[in-house]
């Protein structure tokens, strides 16, 4: 098989076209990774290969949580127009970038973090490519020690379950006790994906539309921060 690493598949496939079969479990091989990622895809979003991404409310939703109906609700209201995609779990680096291929958008990084006393929330946004550190963010909040924030406050506060932190969580925190914070490198990006409260569906949606139709709607006026992209070592 080495023979024919250095051909080009347009050459690979006009031999194999020529009768040389043996090229086809050369490029089966050569691509079998690629192949497993589109198959893993596939299987995540769980519909037909030509439709994979679905707007607005799914069809037949008597399956579906209560608390992830009533997101869609919400856009709906809002006229918030979406896609949505919906998966296995998206709870590891892998599924994630699964998901994003499909909508063709990043997912950005959704913390929900805590002070030292527990007495302070905060929901930070922020790109997904950017490293978290927390002392790049206390001092710009006045608040020392952060960690993130226990299950049971999050079930608490946004009725979400560990995975599925999301902005939409807020609709929750009627008391106004978690401060939503967003990198401000955020608002470059056109669309902003987030779960509806359930990490086996992600949303997609106009940076717009969040910005200025959903966060007001929410009752959560963000603070805007500004976190710094490290480069790599080595």
């Amino acid at each position: 098989r080495d023979r024919w690493k250095d051909c080009s598949d347009e050459e690979l496939i006009a031999r194999l076209r020529d009768g040389q079969d043996e090229i086809m479990d050369y490029l089966m091989d050569k691509y079998k990774h690629l192949v497993r990622k589109k198959a893993k895809v596939m299987f995540l979003i769980g519909g037909d290969t030509d439709d994979l991404i679905q707007e607005g409310m799914p069809p037949g939703s008597g399956q579906r949580l209560d608390k992830e109906l009533r997101c869609y609700d919400l856009l709906d209201r809002l006229g918030i127009a979406y896609d949505r995609a919906d998966h296995d779990a998206a709870d590891t680096i892998e599924a994630c970038a699964a998901v994003e291929d499909v909508l063709e958008a990043g997912i950005c990084k959704n913390l929900f973090l805590t002070n030292r006393q527990q007495t302070a929330f905060y929901l930070l946004l922020m790109p997904g490519h950017k490293p978290f550190r927390t002392k790049d963010l206390s001092h710009q909040i006045g608040s020392a020690r952060l960690s993130f924030a226990s299950p049971e406050h999050m079930r608490e506060l946004l009725d979400i379950t560990p995975g599925s932190v999301s902005v939409l969580g807020l609709m929750n925190d009627h008391d106004h006790r978690v401060r939503l914070l967003i990198d401000r490198d955020l608002l470059d990006d056109t669309y902003l994906c987030c779960h509806p409260r359930i990490n086996t569906s992600t949303l997609k949606l106009r940076m717009t539309d969040a910005v200025d139709v959903l966060l007001p709607a929410l009752a959560h006026a963000p603070t805007y921060v500004d976190l710094p992209v490290y480069e790599q070592q080595g």
